[in-house]
């Protein structure tokens, strides 16, 4: 914990004195962390390495091996009420959507989102389904390519059977948001499938796609939830993100759910009240999109190191019962709880609602059976609530003092 701790605040150093942004895949490559994580990744579905090609028809979802009790009880579950308990006696063991992560552009910033990582692994996800399937790593830099990571995003999909999440930090927020408009043709009206097991894109532009077996472009594809938390600000001065600022925050349909989260006086991401930048996320079309204000008690920096409310026996209860759209108290919490609980809380609810979501459609695939859409199956998630720090005390209004009554005018 001391090491973790150190390394964070070596972040916030590099954040307050860094001159200049550091690419951070070389620096992750070249470090002892690194290596240690590569040395110690989980093995991706099955032992034997995918074959290079598309998978046949029904492959995918042939090989699914749930037990047909299993299954019948996934199918019972309610995604919008997804409890610890659903977790540990009915998913537990079952596959699980790919989460990408993308952390920050400031060197070290990737062992933050690694935290959280971490969070989401002991609160019940699948280790395997957030590690890279390949290096290990918990989380992607934003200074990678939107064709690998779109391409990566179609493979997933074609191999495990169920559309990927996306949850990025900072500029890793940029970039999930740069992510869904390259699957939504705004950057080309192609993109190759890119796999991650061989470190090499393939020569196609198409997948099979899992559930149907039908042939579809990567173009067009679409995620089932996104989320951005401190994106903006000081980072939009860099070429990488420039883009007219009316378009900037528009979410395309290549994403069913997508959450857009800013911090109250967050001076990185420049999130105050007049600044013209600091617009709120839009559809351009069909996709939920919600917008969620943190309190301004939240750290741009250190938003994500979650890790330890996985231990936190009230935060975790907490976290359990936590449904959108209620009025939200914190107060009753420890104070680093307080400090990282309403953004983990809702981004572990939107993926334990798409976890059930996505592998409810695999099973019915798998059965034979009609296969809905899933963003036509659950309502849209309500706005969240937060409460409102208390307020002094309202003093009644003074009665305004007697006066004195007009003398009576002389006569004559």
């Amino acid at each position: 914990m001391k090491r973790f701790r150190s390394a964070v605040a070596l972040v916030v150093a590099a954040a307050v004195f860094a001159t200049s942004v550091v690419p951070v895949a070389d620096a992750v490559a070249a470090s002892p962390a690194g290596a240690r994580v590569a040395a110690a990744a989980p093995p991706s579905s099955g032992n034997a390495r995918p074959p290079a090609g598309p998978p046949a028809p029904r492959a995918v979802v042939d090989a699914l091996a749930l037990d047909p009790a299993t299954e019948d009880r996934i199918l019972a579950l309610d995604p919008l009420h997804v409890s610890e308990k659903d977790i540990r006696d009915t998913l537990a063991g079952a596959p699980a959507p790919r989460i990408i992560l993308s952390h920050g552009g400031v060197f070290p910033v990737f062992l933050i989102m690694w935290s959280f990582g971490k969070f989401l692994n002991k609160m019940g996800y699948p280790e395997a389904s957030i590690r890279d399937p390949a290096s290990g790593e918990w989380s992607y830099t934003p200074y990678d390519t939107t064709d690998r990571l779109a391409g990566l995003i179609a493979w997933a999909y074609e191999h495990e059977g169920m559309r990927p999440m996306m949850i990025g930090h900072s500029q890793g927020g940029l970039f999930v948001v740069k992510i869904l408009k390259r699957l939504a043709g705004q950057f080309g009206d192609s993109a190759r499938v890119y796999d991650p097991i061989r470190g090499s894109y393939q020569d196609r532009t198409t997948i099979v796609d899992p559930l149907t077996g039908k042939e579809r472009p990567v173009v067009g594809l679409s995620m089932a939830y996104g989320s951005a938390v401190g994106a903006g600000g000081i980072a939009l001065a860099l070429p990488a993100w420039w883009e007219p600022l009316a378009t900037l925050r528009k979410i395309p349909d290549t994403v069913d759910d997508f959450t857009g989260f800013f911090i109250d006086a967050d001076l990185i991401a420049l999130s105050f009240t007049g600044n013209p930048l600091d617009v709120q996320y839009e559809p351009t079309g069909t996709a939920n999109v919600r917008n969620f204000r943190l309190p301004v008690t939240y750290n741009h920096i250190t938003v994500p190191i979650t890790e330890d409310l996985a231990s936190d026996e009230g935060a975790r209860a907490w976290i359990d019962a936590y449904v959108p759209g209620k009025e939200q108290d914190t107060s009753g919490l420890s104070l680093n709880a307080q400090l990282h609980v309403l953004w983990a809380a809702d981004v572990w609810y939107s993926i334990k609602k798409w976890w059930v979501l996505e592998l409810q459609r695999l099973i019915r695939a798998r059965r034979g059976e009609a296969v809905p859409d899933a963003k036509a199956a659950v309502a849209p998630e309500p706005r969240p609530v937060v409460a409102p720090s208390p307020q002094p005390a309202a003093v009644p209004p003074q009665a305004p003092p007697p006066t004195a009554p007009p003398e009576p005018k002389p006569a004559g």
